[in-house]
């Protein structure tokens, strides 16, 4: 790519973006707002972050963190589970909630994520997928420009068969744009006007906090690992909204008749409510980090998706870089930057659930918390990188130099 000086490449960048960082400070102070008077609300103290053992009943901490998490988002009710294994267990959970059999899913933004189509029943009958139970799954896509198609949403989901609407709010290995609160809202609003028997979740990984508010689905879910979780959050997932639904989806995380009232936390609670007091501030650590790394790779001729200026409601990055070779040495590069396993040179693998061969660049304190600096992305064209995630913007930013290093090196 001939001499480039990235220091100098840095700084102007660094300098073009101030007005975000602004912007993104913003959005943190107000999250940290109401999650702080969700606090004092339910009277966290010192008692909260002792752990159960066993069956786990009557832990205050668990109860009162559920608590605390359906008032920061908005919902009646809140299951906030180490039990959870991954975000894709907790969206399961959420999707299977409202559904019976000879009931209809019905998908407004598509296809979903690749991990959750042996749990729909898209391509087989897996035991234990929503097509084994007699549900059946029709998707709607969307339009080119990745907005709605408001008309093919209402004519299906006024179908009474139809008795959930899914919607997912990022954007998985697509170039369409996360949607925005206002946008899930409004397709919200319209299915509940055409259906009213109709529940809506959200899968609402990758977004959490990332604006002033959250969805107001029947059902959110997410994984405990990304924005929620702070970088302290060990494991798990949340499933939060209406209570009759997450009490469902609490039967199908553990067994009926005993739903959330089981499930110890083995003294994980502290770091569970100090996860989610830092989380409004790491979710902003990582979208600095996703607008340095847009306005460097731009200058460096590369197309990015969203742009550095463009408004965000998710922390995930895309770079295309046309050559496989190119999407392996960023990769390696975003590793060699990072504070763990930095001595490792990822390789593409198959990795169970997705279509392509994926190579995944993370060096993290918690494995796979996309929270963290960490990028990934499918070995086909465009080769197109995925990037999320930095506890701090200071990390992060030296992460993202280290492989803008790897690309232009001879």
């Amino acid at each position: 790519m001939g001499t480039i000086d990235l220091n100098e490449l840095a700084r102007e960048a660094e300098a073009r973006i101030q007005p975000r960082f602004g912007e993104i400070d913003a959005v943190s102070e107000k999250c940290t707002r109401r999650i702080m008077a969700a606090f004092r609300e339910h009277r966290v103290s010192e008692a909260c972050f002792a752990g159960s053992t066993g069956y786990g009943y009557d832990d205050l901490g668990r109860e009162t963190l559920e608590k605390v998490w359906a008032d920061v988002f908005g919902t009646e009710s809140a299951l906030v589970r180490l039990g959870f294994m991954n975000g894709t267990h907790a969206i399961t959970c959420a999707i299977f909630a409202p559904l019976r059999t000879g009931d209809t899913l019905l998908c407004a933004t598509g296809l979903p994520y690749d991990t959750l189509w042996s749990a729909l029943g898209v391509h087989d009958e897996k035991p234990g997928s929503l097509r084994s139970y007699g549900i059946g799954f029709r998707a709607v896509e969307l339009r080119p420009s990745g907005e709605p198609d408001w008309e093919k949403i209402e004519a299906e989901a006024a179908d009474p068969g139809v008795k959930e609407v899914f919607i997912q709010r990022s954007r998985g290995y697509t170039a369409r744009p996360a949607l925005d609160v206002e946008t899930i809202d409004k397709i919200i609003d319209l299915v509940h006007r055409v259906n009213p028997g109709a529940a809506c979740v959200v899968d609402n990984c990758y977004g959490e906090f990332t604006e002033e508010r959250e969805p107001k689905g029947d059902l959110l879910a997410g994984s405990l690992i990304k924005n929620p979780g702070g970088g302290l959050a060990p494991m798990g997932g949340y499933v939060a909204g209406r209570a009759d639904l997450v009490e469902a989806a609490a039967f199908r995380l553990t067994v009926p008749g005993l739903g959330g009232e089981i499930g110890a936390t083995l003294g994980f609670n502290r770091s569970l409510f100090q996860g989610l007091f830092l989380a409004p501030h790491t979710v902003a650590q990582a979208l600095k980090t996703a607008v340095f790394a847009a306005a460097l790779l731009e200058d460096l001729g590369y197309e990015t998706f969203p742009r550095w200026d463009a408004k965000r409601s998710d922390i995930i990055q895309s770079i295309d870089f046309g050559k496989g070779e190119l999407l392996q040495r960023f990769c390696a590069g975003i590793q060699h930057g990072s504070p763990v396993d930095s001595y490792v040179t990822p390789e593409p693998w198959d990795m169970p659930g997705y279509e392509s061969p994926v190579i995944m660049a993370a060096g993290n304190f918690i494995q796979g918390a996309s929270i963290e600096l960490s990028c990934d992305g499918p070995m086909a064209p465009p080769y197109r990188a995925y990037l999320q995630g930095g506890l701090t913007w200071e990390s992060g930013k030296l992460g993202i130099l280290t492989a803008a290093e790897e690309l232009i090196r001879e």
